[in-house]
């Protein structure tokens, strides 16, 4: 039975609108914040728990894919039990799985928690911008969803320091123990709060096949982008299993939910050109985004020898220009075309990745920082300008849906170019090993010359070689990383061109719901 329809409760005031913003953006602050906080730390987690880290990698797309899968079920779950509520307990879940990835004593069972922390991870983000706007009046919405945006900026930035200097002076698991206070904190201030000001419930029908259809390929296609290099790819009869049951769950997915009367997702969206440009535009920009900030604190840990808190560091300056140029971003989308900024920030990514596929073994600090620190314009000019191109043209009762959908295309990427990045750099460095060693030969005077110094020092010919290989592997990985940054660059480039195939959004087009996106 349908609710009776609730009036619109009035603007927060005071101290009771203040607290209200800090829960909300603890809440998406922490969400965010483990996004993150697990890259620098993949090296520690993998050697503790005794697999490699490429395996490791999983630690990170566990949760990006089952936090997209989830996103698209905001709104059902919404109407079904309410804003407040839903929250809450979203809130809560992600404590308990948190404290569940702290205490995990193997990859399976911390990649099983980081799945749980992803699925109830999908609410939050959506839900804390719902209720903010409904704390605040019509005309301070743009200012709440500034401070919000800046919430959803900072984290990021926080978290590979935080990461870091944890895994480097307590442990790892405690980047999940520190969800716990702050998301208790959070959720108890939420529901004091907003549970007088529950939002309308009724009974909707759910997309239950639609629904496993999307977990059965987008969890197929995962798992065999993540084991492909370990199993040796198609020669492997799991990996050719795997991509026939993603194939083919998606081809059945497809014609599913465009004949389903209440979809999981609204692929009709995808008819519209706009829609279509903006999401894939944005959800390649991201993939290769992600993908390479996983790909630069694994080269800096594993064959720069930089600690995890150093790594945090290399990483942390990007969020320094997204901060400061984001709200000046948001304020000219609606009076620019958001093609010339949306190319801006491609043309900012690819000069970054073309700066780091110039690194090479003797890069020093702030040659690694530099780049990282214009990325963080490049940020602020991506986000916002596409989704309203995303968003534009579209009535306010298909913004929840289509939000929803292009960020489930978007986060999924993230998961994917992760996999990606690591299998491509591993298969890269495999080569450059490969046409590095066919010198190291005793007719090379160049290698004996080394080898000879070498032993002079006082180490066996066994010591010797180990050394020489370790060198080699170190210019093979770095020449590796350099390929993927110049391979990114070129992409990023070939994605000027594709925005520029979207049309224009008119000035009233909806202004983007995402807050700037770093999620």
């Amino acid at each position: 039975m349908n609710a009776p329809a609730a009036p619109t409760p009035a603007p927060m005031q005071g101290r009771a609108l203040a607290l209200g913003t800090l829960a909300l953006s603890l809440a998406t602050f922490m969400n965010v914040l483990d996004t993150s906080i697990a890259n620098v730390s993949l090296p520690a987690i993998a050697g503790d728990l005794g697999v490699s880290p490429d395996q490791g990698t999983w630690v990170i797309t566990s949760f990006g894919v089952a936090n997209a899968i989830s996103v698209p079920l905001t709104g059902w779950l919404t109407q079904r039990f309410g804003a407040v509520r839903l929250f809450t307990a979203s809130v809560l879940l992600f404590v308990l799985a948190s404290w569940l990835c702290g205490l995990a004593p193997s990859l399976e069972l911390l990649i099983a928690f980081r799945v749980l922390q992803g699925l109830v991870a999908g609410p939050m983000i959506p839900l804390s911008q719902t209720l903010l706007l409904s704390s605040y009046p019509r005309s301070r919405a743009g200012s709440a969803l500034a401070m919000w945006s800046i919430t959803t900026l900072v984290a990021p930035v926080v978290g590979p320091l935080l990461g870091g200097w944890i895994t480097d002076n307590i442990s790892w698991p405690w980047i999940f123990y520190i969800n716990v206070p702050v998301g208790l904190v959070a959720a108890v201030i939420t529901w004091v709060l907003y549970r007088d000001r529950e939002t309308p419930t009724r009974r909707l029908p759910i997309d239950t096949v639609g629904l496993g259809l999307l977990v059965l390929w987008v969890g197929a296609l995962q798992v065999m982008l993540d084991k492909g290099k370990e199993l040796d790819w198609f020669h492997s009869g799991q990996i050719v299993a795997l991509a026939v049951v993603s194939l083919i769950g998606f081809a059945v997915f497809l014609v599913w939910e465009l004949t389903e009367k209440h979809p999981i997702v609204d692929l009709r969206l995808f008819a519209r050109r706009n829609f279509a440009l903006g999401a894939v535009t944005l959800a390649v920009g991201y993939g290769l985004f992600f993908g390479n900030v996983v790909l630069l604190p694994l080269w800096l840990q594993q064959y720069m020898g930089y600690t995890a808190t150093a790594a945090g560091m290399a990483l942390a300056p990007v969020g320094i220009l997204a901060i400061l140029l984001s709200p000046l971003v948001g304020r000219s989308v609606g009076r620019m075309d958001p093609r010339w900024l949306a190319t801006t920030a491609f043309v900012l990514f690819a000069v970054v990745l073309w700066m780091r596929a110039n690194f090479t073994p003797q890069a020093d600090q702030w040659s690694i920082l530099l780049p990282t620190i214009v990325q963080g314009a490049a940020v602020a000019f991506f986000f916002i300008p596409l989704m309203s191109i995303t968003l534009s043209g579209l009535g306010p009762e298909r913004i929840p849906a289509a939000s929803g959908l292009s960020n489930f295309v978007r986060i999924t990427a993230g998961a994917f170019g992760t996999s990606i990045a690591t299998t491509m750099w591993s298969d890269r460095a495999a080569m450059h090993h490969a046409h590095l060693v066919e010198h190291l030969t005793p007719a090379d005077p160049v290698a004996m010359e080394a080898l000879g110094r070498l032993t002079a020092q006082g180490l066996t010919q066994q010591q010797a070689l180990e050394y020489l290989n370790r060198m080699v592997d170190l210019q093979a990985y770095t020449r590796a990383v350099d390929d993927i940054f110049l391979a990114s660059a070129l992409l990023f480039l070939a994605l000027v061109g594709m925005v520029w195939l979207a049309q224009r959004p008119a000035p009233s087009a909806p202004k983007p719901a995402d807050g700037g996106g770093a999620h």
